[in-house]
């Protein structure tokens, strides 16, 4: 047994998993059937809440610099738009990261390969899972490999391998779910014209969804679109000729050349378990849907993120294995909600007949206009799409609320005189925040527990964030807060602690190079 994590599949969502375990002193095997990394781009968009949990590892800012941000969305009704929202002006109060970043899957998959290998972990290509069997303690797999078949021994296993995962078919766990009657298309595209401008744009004239989105290089974008019947039964034939007669009149472009058109089905699944015994499932091998609103890249990554510290916090001998429960029971539930919520909006832009025509061509444009007139409404849309939103309210993890900030939410993000309150989550560890004052007895604690207290002098900003004076948060690795409490007790912490067998004292620094909090 050489590893304590064995990854399967070498995507965006085994790689951040390795990435995060390796920054955490766990050194894990990452191993791919394929014999090189992506070379075309199905997933382009990275939210804001993914940027935030990249900021973590020093990754955030080359992520930025190397992809295009998209300051807006525009939507098209009649060959013109007809409604323009700024994410700046709708997230720029709750995020450093108040846009959508497209960077396309093969960039990205290359960049995490770059910093997993800085350091110290190869994927091993051409490695291919027949199988395993969960003893326990540890589990056996069958691995095929360019020299022939090999049984390797960890003590847990990953299946970031896709829709199809050989993991999730070991364990026999249900994958059921109805499929999308559109067929998708997506194409890169160079040209000109009103929507080549570095925005996304979305047509709303007809059934069929129809979306441009920017790529990093000026002239050149992303087309994405979906068609019925009539091209459901030619997938095999389908060209982008078919196709971009509809784009060039809906969004008045003119498209020079076409470098990739593709086509596939989608279907809408959650798996009924993503985890049993030493066995994790992530990514789309535990949940797949529509990728119109570009969140199922981002929804992996947080199931990479969240399984990640949890690994690493039983490894260390910093919690029991009761914690890996946990897991599942927030992933799960955020990945149902997401699909449910995905799926509607998906089929609120693709519903057929007059009356749906009507409401996205006539009553969904000038009402998006009014609605984020409204700070309320700004702030839902932004938290939503950015996935900000996603809460592990609920969860046996979560305690307590101090005014509007409930444990199992994330952290709100607050930038007082240049201090950003998110900076210390590069320490990739619990930590505690007060905003105000600690009791002495807290910072005893603190300091006997081994656990970094940050204390922040109060400012109405922390107020308006929805922070509460002299509570104390105690803050998971990932940046959602396991307590909320706004005596700001020890006994609550020492309660928790003691009630989950946290053993804080065997925290491990993290391993990221120039963490953002320097």
């Amino acid at each position: 047994m050489r590893h304590d994590v064995l990854i399967v599949g070498a995507g965006p969502t085994g790689l951040v998993l390795a990435l995060w375990l390796a920054n955490q002193g766990i050194r894990p095997r990452i191993i791919d059937k394929n014999s090189w990394p992506s070379t075309t781009s199905y997933s382009l968009s990275i939210q804001a809440r993914t940027l935030e949990l990249y900021r973590q590892l020093n990754l955030a800012d080359t992520v930025v610099a190397r992809g295009h941000k998209v300051s807006a969305v525009n939507l098209w009704v009649k060959g013109a738009p007809e409604a323009r929202l700024l994410f700046e002006k709708i997230g720029g109060e709750q995020t450093p990261y108040p846009f959508l970043l497209i960077f396309p899957q093969a960039e990205h998959e290359r960049l995490l390969i770059e910093r997993l290998e800085q350091a110290g972990v190869m994927v091993e290509r051409q490695h291919e899972l027949l199988g395993f069997i969960d003893h326990g303690e540890h589990v056996t797999a069958q691995i095929k490999t360019p020299h022939g078949e090999e049984s390797y021994a960890a003590r847990f296993i990953a299946g970031c391998d896709g829709a199809r995962s050989i993991v999730r078919e070991s364990l026999g766990i249900g994958f059921a779910g109805p499929r999308h009657d559109q067929l998708f298309y997506v194409a890169d595209i160079t040209g000109s014209g009103r929507a080549f401008n570095g925005e996304l744009h979305i047509d709303l004239d007809e059934a069929d969804f129809l979306a441009l989105f920017p790529l990093p290089t000026p002239g050149r974008a992303r087309l994405i679109g979906t068609l019925r019947d009539e091209g459901t039964n030619r997938a095999e034939t389908l060209t982008f000729a078919d196709v971009s007669a509809r784009a060039i009149q809906h969004l008045q472009l003119d498209i020079a050349a076409e470098t990739w058109f593709s086509t596939f089905h989608v279907h809408h699944r959650v798996c009924a378990q993503m985890r049993q015994g030493a066995a994790f499932l992530l990514g789309d091998a535990a949940h797949i849907h529509s990728p119109a609103a570009g969140q199922g890249m981002n929804a992996a990554i947080g199931d990479a993120i969240n399984l990640s510290w949890k690994l690493a916090a039983v490894l260390h001998g910093q919690a029991p294995a009761t914690l890996l429960d946990s897991y599942e029971s927030e992933r799960l539930r955020a990945a149902r909600r997401l699909a449910a919520t995905t799926d509607r909006g998906f089929r609120f832009a693709t519903a057929p007949g007059l009356f749906a025509d009507v409401l996205r061509t006539r009553v969904m444009p000038p009402l998006l206009a009014q609605m984020t007139r409204l700070e309320a409404m700004r702030s839902y849309v932004f938290r939503t799409v950015s996935q900000i939103n996603v809460n592990y309210r609920g969860s046996s993890l979560s305690r307590g609320m101090a005014v509007h900030v409930h444990s199992g939410d994330r952290l709100p993000w607050v930038q007082v005189e240049g201090r950003d309150n998110l900076t210390t989550l590069c320490e990739l560890n619990w930590q505690v925040h007060v905003y105000g004052r600690p009791e002495t007895e807290l910072t005893t604690w603190c300091q006997a527990r081994k656990i970094p207290l940050h204390v922040f002098p109060w400012r109405e900003a922390y107020e308006e964030a929805g922070l509460e004076r002299d509570a104390v948060y105690l803050l998971r690795p990932d940046g959602y807060v396991g307590v909320a409490d706004p005596s700001g007790s020890v006994m609550v912490l020492e309660d928790y602690c003691n009630d989950h067998g946290f053993d804080f004292c065997k925290q491990v620094k993290a391993q990221v190079p120039r963490p953002c909090a320097e």
